[in-house]
């Protein structure tokens, strides 16, 4: 199942909604840099976490970065801050940072990564990540 999360802000919108967004998009691409044979699932988190936390949203981004991707929507497993499972070749998952902020809504960019059998790291997602005004 191909899923398609347009990335688009309408009207004018607020400068703090485009750093919002710039924030996660760093926050991601930091977490799929971070993606390495050998390296515990909790780096993953923990990066991309940094970055949102360096940014002042840090208590903005409740969930967990991501999860293994399987027969099931949400597989083992959990990424996050405290797991130390190794990555492996062969895993599939997600990489998904949010920022959630009630009084003005929230952005998440979900990439699903594959390690390849040579430890190459593989983005499956091939959705334009760039902010888009209409």
């Amino acid at each position: 199942m191909l899923r398609y999360y347009p990335k688009f802000l309408v009207g004018e919108g607020t400068k703090e909604q485009e750093t919002i967004y710039e924030t996660v998009l760093a926050a991601n691409l930091a977490a799929i840099q971070a993606v390495k044979v050998g390296t515990p699932y909790g780096i993953i988190d923990q990066t991309g976490r940094g970055v949102i936390a360096a940014k002042g949203y840090g208590a903005y981004f409740n969930n967990r970065i991501g999860h293994g991707l399987g027969l099931d929507v949400h597989e083992d497993p959990s990424i996050n801050g405290e797991n130390e499972m190794l990555i492996e070749p062969g895993h599939v998952f997600t990489i998904e940072p949010g920022i959630y902020l009630p009084s003005l809504g929230g952005v998440r960019i979900e990439d699903d990564v594959y390690v390849q059998p040579n430890g190459q790291v593989e983005v499956l997602t091939h959705y334009p990540k760039q902010l888009r005004r209409l």
